[in-house]
């Protein structure tokens, strides 16, 4: 690059008038500063860097992984060159997160993105330093993740599905189809965190609330230990004891993956059964509500805020408002009933 020097700067010059030959000069050392300032900020910008994005999930890497990576490109990241992820799959074996939580926080990474409560809950165990972006917490002020869900106040935010009214409205949909029901089992799992002095977790404590305020008897019964069928036999075999005409199914992470056998199992016992709304497919007489699944495509937009510079303390926490009803009518001649018109007029789907 040439710059000025004193030789540049002439008394006189032939031809040119005193007045023009100092414009010209004038234009040439506005030129070279902003050169100079121009390669001053180039040689201080720093290189392309890689963020390192950790994830824990309670399933496998199929469910969610292809997905995630996709929608990352689509923000216009590349993977190897700008984005790198340590993932950690717990696969059922929910009992490896707080493992998990602790090795990604020695690795500081830029970012740590969980799939569940208990993954969530031991990754800010783990950290209070790593932006964590969650999904698959139906209550994280209740979990103790936030403050509150406008201004979380600590390291983490995220999405969730939490809908007030849905327990509500799937007792109601009960009285409704069979006004004799009486009493109801609640179908959880024993891996939810947050249990108060009442031995219950909050979505435990809100199904209990919404039963009992439609006249039901409600029964909590956990799937405990990993879920193979034989733990859902023991859970079966408990909720015959109560003598229950339905059973509700709460979003949990060892009820999700087999809320088919579930839902068989109910039927061979001539149980009506309620889903949430991300379960239609399970054959469940209902699926109602919101739907964590519905969550997913938002997490690397959340996550690529967080990457830019958002702080999770100050990131509202997004909460999933769409609501699905979903009737299946095999699953009501099975156990014998008739879906009242009024519910099948409101339905987003009936399954025939």
């Amino acid at each position: 690059m040439e710059l000025l020097s004193g030789a540049d700067i002439p008394m006189v010059v032939e031809g040119i008038s005193a007045r023009d030959a100092f414009m010209k000069l004038r234009w040439r050392i506005i030129a070279s500063i902003f050169v100079l300032v121009a390669c001053g900020d180039a040689s201080a910008q720093q290189p392309n860097r890689q963020f390192r994005v950790g994830i824990m999930s309670n399933a496998t890497a199929a469910v969610i992984f292809d997905q995630l990576r996709k929608d990352f490109a689509n923000l216009g990241y590349v993977e190897g060159r700008d984005i790198a992820f340590e993932a950690r799959w717990a696969e059922g074996q929910l009992d490896r997160h707080p493992g998990f939580a602790d090795e990604l926080a020695r690795l500081e990474l830029d970012l740590i993105m969980t799939y569940g409560g208990v993954a969530t809950a031991a990754a800010q165990k783990a950290t209070s330093k790593t932006p964590i972006v969650f999904t698959i917490v139906t209550d994280p002020i209740a979990l103790g993740l936030a403050r509150d869900l406008i201004r979380p106040g600590g390291n983490a935010t995220g999405i969730t599905s939490l809908d007030t009214q849905q327990a509500a409205k799937q007792f109601e949909l009960l009285k409704e189809v069979l006004p004799s029901i009486s009493r109801v089992a609640i179908l959880s799992d024993d891996t939810l965190p947050g249990a108060d002095a009442s031995g219950f977790v909050p979505i435990e404590r809100e199904n209990r609330a919404a039963a009992i305020a439609v006249g039901f008897e409600p029964f909590v019964v956990r799937v405990r230990g990993p879920t193979v069928e034989a733990k859902l036999d023991e859970a079966f075999a408990e909720i015959m004891k109560h003598d229950v005409q339905a059973i509700v199914i709460v979003e949990a992470p060892l009820v999700f993956p087999h809320a088919k056998r579930i839902a068989e199992m109910a039927a061979e016992r001539r149980l009506l059964t309620v889903f949430p709304g991300s379960q239609g497919a399970a054959g469940g007489l209902f699926a109602y509500g919101t739907s964590v699944i519905d969550t997913f495509p938002r997490m690397s937009i959340i996550a690529d805020k967080v990457l830019k510079g958002a702080k999770p303390a100050e990131l509202p926490i997004e909460i999933m408002t769409k609501r699905t009803l979903i009737v299946n009518q095999r699953a009501a001649r099975a156990v014998g009933i008739t879906v009242p018109a009024s519910i099948l007029q409101r339905a987003d789907r009936v399954l025939e």
